[in-house]
């Protein structure tokens, strides 16, 4: 039992939530989303710099054949 009365507050509070439309501070966001583009331009380049990855090279790579290994797989 009541059960019904508290489904009914619920639906009233969820339905309030959804429909709630606080006004809003069209020149506080025009000032905000002003000062990111000036701060993005300035913060970024087009191209970030290449990473360095020589020191993740394989020493050994050249005293291994690469072609060895496929004759010895059978598929199928």
């Amino acid at each position: 039992m009541g059960r019904g009365r508290q489904k009914a507050k619920a639906t009233r509070q969820a339905r309030d939530m959804k429909y709630y439309s606080p006004a809003t501070d069209l020149t506080a966001l025009q000032r905000e989303l002003g000062a990111a583009k000036r701060h993005t331009s300035d913060a970024f380049s087009d191209s970030p710099p290449e990473p360095d990855y020589s020191g993740y090279e394989d020493k050994y790579a050249d005293q291994y054949d690469d072609d060895e290994d496929e004759g010895s797989r059978n598929v199928g």
